[in-house]
């Protein structure tokens, strides 16, 4: 989700390249999603920021998280839910660990993180700072921000 925003790869490269018709077709997230596509988000590249929260930021927003611009394609924001949706349901349906993960309910496995604030209270553009307090795996605490 990081690179669906305005920035200069983006509107210096990409944009010019694809030409206006194929650009409008870029991470097309909320048109997948309503076609009944899982969206599956992820951290692990490594060439751009690993922490999901920013992604989360560009997909709702599709602006950078440290810049004011236009948002690239607003058409395709996703909403919170659906961002983070990616990450922890359409992650699981990757990965074919569905329906055993990706939901918080007795008897699955307990693999969550507790963030630092309700994103649900705050403004979009503070999606990106969000941070994390605590992560458990299996049910235990193996990362405590404090």
């Amino acid at each position: 989700m990081l690179w669906a925003s305005n920035e200069p790869q983006m509107t210096e490269l990409t944009v010019p390249l694809l030409g206006a018709r194929r650009a409008t077709q870029q991470y097309p997230f909320a048109s997948l999603r309503r076609s009944g596509a899982v969206l599956a988000a992820g951290s692990d590249w490594p060439v751009s920021s690993a922490d999901p929260m920013q992604q989360v930021h560009v997909g709702v927003s599709r602006t950078p998280v440290d810049g004011h611009v236009e948002p690239f394609l607003p058409a395709e924001r996703l909403s919170v839910d659906a961002a983070l949706g990616a990450f922890v349901v359409g992650s699981a349906f990757a990965d074919r660990r569905e329906p055993g993960r990706g939901v918080l309910r007795a008897g699955m496995s307990a693999d969550l993180t507790v963030l630092d604030r309700d994103v649900y209270d705050i403004a979009v553009a503070e999606l990106g700072a969000v941070g994390v307090r605590h992560t458990f795996v299996d049910g235990r605490c193996c990362w405590d921000a404090g």
